[in-house]
């Protein structure tokens, strides 16, 4: 059979006989997964033989028209209760690899720790254990081709880093131990080089920088051009190529921000050069994405600005920073400011008739030549995406902050699924919405609705989209909670995981379409999804995603199973 599946029709119509009249039992079909350490524990069995479509035997709506394959799923047999999985995908290499911590019973027994290397078929081919002292917790995942790095630090001693290299590709691993004594929380995680880009809070609690660590040789170094107040704003590209990131942080004074561009070595993190970029109107810039130093062909940013405030988004701004002339450094690029209500699909998340009144009151006032209304949303900004015809896609996530009330001032239970992994920011660690000793519980927040936007290279507006998500879509820090797949077609695919679910919208640059497309996780014959924890979603390149988390399943007739997945969605 085709797509990497070696079972022959003779041997798929006898299991599938086989398998209408008796439980599903995943040793009988002789693919149970043989870790290389007897003494760990066990892993469970790749479904990866047939294409999961063909599996499934129980009554199951019928799947939308444009609804993604299945193509294969592999499952480990893991408990949430005593192991912890971080999954990072690797499109350039297409593979998955898992770090796996796995504590046995008995408080006295070491952790154990283990890389999984999974290819395109979600077959295992490799596992590496690695040593990690009990004292250690693991922070953050990331990668660059072919080398996968996992970030720990020890609350015991506050300061000290342990950074883990996997080589995707040989299989060897390196660990480095880093006494920054000065670092605290770890906010963000970058790539270059066999250097780590470590966005951290310093111990005064009052700032943040960003660390670079050499995984090779040990040494490390704050970048004191980044020493800024936790409350900025920090994002960042990197151009592997030429070994340098460029970051974007915003400044302010309290009543107007402005944005200030850094570019540093990602070899000795020296300065290179800065910018700043800012406005004579009302208008405050809040954050925003730079597009990446690879293409030498454009240099756009775009973010959000506010009106007389720093809290709340107004609408989004762009501007080409090539049109600024060597000769003359201190020329300002032209700014381009859209406000919400410019957007045909920003306030999609409405009923019609609400969405009348709110664009007629704008309407009215804009009649009047009064000043606008001002919009009290918060937006996240995904990094920019290169379309094919040297154009740029903005993806920001609109979010709210969601609360319990008590008049005991205690924390309750948030009644949503929390979602997501990487966090983005220095944000949550500086969190205006947690009040201390008040009734009101933070819990999280709630993505209402996905803006996207098409930008020429000089930063005009082309197109806008959204797509409007479900009111469980709710995280407990700042971080992505949807994820963009850009297809082979130009489209692009916005999609995450609720219970056993991928929601997603295909967006056609500016085509409306349905907000309420979804499909469920397959599994085997006769089974039911009891229950699912930390359900996620990673982009895989190749129209593909990774879906993964931990699931109960129970078998018709059968007993329950306790399951960590994976699961290749192909669109």
């Amino acid at each position: 059979m085709t797509n990497g599946f070696c079972v022959s029709l003779a041997n798929y119509l006898w299991l599938t006989a086989y398998l209408r009249n008796s439980p599903f039992n995943y040793s009988r079909l002789g693919c149970v997964a043989k870790p290389a350490m007897k003494h760990f524990f066990a892993f469970g069995c790749c479904l990866c033989l047939l294409p999961l479509g063909l599996w499934a035997q129980r009554p199951l709506p019928p799947p939308p028209l444009d609804a993604p394959k299945q193509l294969a799923r592999t499952e480990l047999l893991l408990d949430p209760n005593t192991d912890e999985v971080q999954v990072q995908a690797l499109p350039a290499d297409t593979a998955v690899v898992l770090l796996i911590r796995h504590e046995g019973p008995g408080m006295a027994r070491k952790p154990q720790y283990v890389f999984q290397q999974y290819g395109a078929d979600l077959r295992l081919r490799r596992e590496v254990a690695v040593d990690i002292p009990p004292e250690y917790e693991v922070q953050r995942l990331c990668a660059e081709p072919g080398v996968v790095y996992a970030l720990f630090r020890t609350p015991a001693t506050p300061g000290r880093l342990l950074a883990v290299a996997y080589d995707a590709r040989g299989g060897q691993v390196r660990a480095q131990t880093f006494d920054t004594k000065l670092s605290r929380d770890v906010v963000s995680l970058k790539a270059m080089g066999g250097r780590l880009l470590v966005n951290v809070t310093l111990s005064d609690q009052l700032h943040q920088t960003v660390l670079l660590l050499n995984v090779a040789d040990g040494q490390f170094q704050f970048l004191s051009s980044l020493y800024e107040p936790l409350n900025t704003e920090l994002t960042s590209v990197a151009d592997r190529p030429a070994g340098r990131a460029e970051f974007v942080l915003s400044q302010s004074n309290g009543r107007k921000q402005r944005l200030l561009l850094k570019r540093l070595s990602a070899e000795h993190g020296q300065l290179l050069n800065s910018e700043l970029v800012q406005t004579e109107s009302e208008r405050s810039l809040l954050t925003a994405q730079l597009s990446s130093p690879e293409d030498t062909t454009a240099r756009l940013l775009a973010g959000t600005y506010g009106l007389r405030g720093l809290q709340y988004a107004q609408g989004l701004f762009a501007t080409d920073l090539t049109t600024r002339s060597a000769a003359t450094p201190d020329s300002r690029p032209a700014l381009r400011f859209y406000d919400f209500k410019r957007f045909r699909h920003f306030f999609d998340y409405l009923n019609p008739p609400h969405e009348a009144r709110l664009r007629g009151r704008a309407a009215r006032r804009e009649t009047r030549e009064a000043s606008p209304l001002h919009w009290h949303y918060h937006l996240l900004l995904h990094e920019l995406l290169r379309q094919p015809d040297g154009g740029y896609t903005l993806v920001a996530e609109v979010y709210t902050p969601q609360y319990n009330y008590s008049s005991y001032g205690g924390g309750m239970l948030s009644p949503y699924s929390v979602t997501g992994h990487n966090s983005l920011g220095a944000f949550n660690n500086f969190n205006p919405y947690t009040n201390y000793g008040s009734s009101r519980t933070f819990i999280g927040f709630r993505t209402t609705h996905v803006l996207v936007c098409g930008f020429d290279a000089k930063g005009n507006l082309l197109w806008d989209n959204a797509f409007v998500t479900q009111p469980g879509l709710v995280r407990s820090e700042l971080e992505a909670a949807v994820q963009p797949l850009p297809l082979a077609d130009g489209r692009l695919v916005l999609a995450y995981m609720l219970d056993n679910e991928v929601h997603y919208k295909r967006i056609s640059q500016g085509e409306a379409g349905p907000n309420d497309t979804k499909v469920e996780l397959l599994t085997g014959p006769t089974e039911k999804v009891l229950d699912v924890r930390q359900p996620d979603l990673f982009p895989w390149g190749d129209n593909k995603y990774i879906a993964s988390g931990f699931q109960k399943i129970k078998v018709e007739h059968g007993l329950e199973r306790q399951v960590f997945f994976l699961q290749v969605l192909h669109f």
